[in-house]
């Protein structure tokens, strides 16, 4: 693995069967997990540079993106970060990247080659105008599929373990909105369309086209429901944003890896607490990480729930899922769980994916994604639910029982709520 470095300054209703048409071809759920591979092919000498800056650059009310503050204070804190890549002997890459919510921003620099990263970073967090630099770390979704061809199942695992078509007779999701921070999402895919209030592309200069990850997360929390085709989602009312912070890197099969980088991570955060996220879904797994871990922690102030992939191979399973306040979901074919951690459906769960097809999907990314569409049919209606206090098999963590999570809402709200019974009703739009 290449490491990357960069200075950041802050600125259906379930149906009987799955419809499977033969220009959908399925893909057989693989047996194990996908191999290792190496990170995508990066600039070795990157790193990220955070810029604090002084109250009076704020300007109340602004936008998010180019609007913070006006044009001639973005210009003077470029000329900031010209000035320390000069001093430092780096070269200033692109422009930097406002994130007001943690009042930083950022600025990715290129060290030369013959300078380690560790040395480069530590010399340049030790400058007063800086706030910290950091590598630029790489990420990986927690999830694949198999090359070869098998029929769809005629049922999702969640039809029966959780009640799928029972749970939507009390909630669908209605109007939460979830942010999927992954790859590139199919957002016009038949089980799709619709169901999306933004989609966004945090990743610069790399193909544009539809990938695996990220529109199977989709499909998995919000595809719609009784629309006569494909699966239903856990939340197939929810609002989903299309985030794009991570990117496949195609080596040739099915299974090829997705990566996401800390910029890239931190782009989409930004903008799914911005906009008013209830639920972020992070089905990926990497190093800790300051600057995520500062937006993590703005997100569980505003009472998002934040879910992530656990990652058993990773200490304390990875971060995010390691982090306070983040609902860990591991694979429910895990032997054993740490305490504090849920576990969901994780194996031969059919899904949406690129190309107007659905296939049989693995992994604790997946498993996340339930979890991310179970706290949406919780938060219908009841947008200050949080933390969501998730029924399991254990007191904290454990096996999730959803149906039992969905009936004790209903009864903490005195059927007040919106999670009321109705009769079978479609979703789809």
């Amino acid at each position: 693995m290449r490491t990357r470095r960069s200075a950041c300054g802050w600125g259906a209703l379930l149906g009987a069967g799955l419809l499977a048409l033969a220009s959908l071809t399925p893909a057989r759920a693989q047996a194990r997990p996908p191999p290792a591979a190496s990170s995508p092919s990066t600039d070795a000498h990157d790193v990220l540079v955070m810029l604090r800056l002084a109250p009076e650059h704020y300007r109340p009310g602004a936008g998010y993106g180019g609007s913070y503050g006006d044009r001639f204070s973005r210009s003077a804190r470029k000329r900031v970060a010209e000035a320390i890549a000069q001093r430092h002997g780096l070269s200033l890459v692109g422009d930097g990247w406002p994130m007001p919510l943690v009042g930083l921003d950022c600025y990715v620099m290129r060290a030369p080659q013959d300078q380690p990263v560790d040395a480069v970073v530590a010399e340049v967090s030790h400058d007063p105008r800086v706030a910290w630099s950091e590598p630029l770390r790489i990420y990986r979704t927690q999830g694949g599929i198999d090359s070869d061809n098998d029929p769809l199942l005629a049922a999702q695992p969640t039809a029966k373990a959780w009640r799928l078509a029972d749970l939507h007779r009390y909630a669908t999701g209605k109007g939460v909105k979830v942010a999927v921070v992954d790859s590139k999402i199919e957002v016009n895919h038949p089980d799709l369309a619709g169901q999306f209030v933004a989609d966004q592309d945090f990743v610069a200069s790399r193909p544009t086209a539809p990938e695996r990850h990220g529109t199977g997360v989709a499909g998995v929390i919000a595809a719609k429901a009784g629309n006569g085709l494909g699966i239903a989602g856990v939340a197939p009312g929810a609002r989903l944003m299309a985030l794009r912070a991570c990117w496949q890197v195609d080596n040739g099969s099915a299974s090829s890896p997705t990566f996401c980088d800390t910029l890239s991570l931190a782009k989409a955060l930004h903008f799914a607490i911005d906009h008013r996220a209830e639920v972020i879904n992070l089905s990926l797994t990497g190093p800790q990480d300051r600057l995520l871990t500062e937006l993590i922690a703005v997100a569980n102030a505003r009472r998002i729930s934040v879910v992530a992939a656990f990652d058993p191979g990773q200490p304390k399973g990875g971060f995010p899922a390691s982090q306070p306040g983040v609902i860990a979901v591991a694979a429910e074919s895990l032997a054993t769980l740490p305490p504090g951690v849920y576990s969901a459906p994780d194996r031969d769960v059919p899904t949406t994916q690129p190309g107007d097809k659905w296939n049989l999907v693995n992994g604790s990314s997946y498993a996340a994604a339930h979890v991310s569409g179970l706290i949406a049919l919780v938060r219908e209606g009841r947008a200050s639910s949080f933390p969501t206090l998730l029924v399991a098999s254990q007191p904290r963590g454990g096996v999730v029982d959803a149906y039992a999570t969905v009936l004790r809402e209903i009864d903490r709200c005195g059927g007040a709520c919106a999670l009321v019974a109705r009769g079978p009703q479609s979703t789809a739009r």
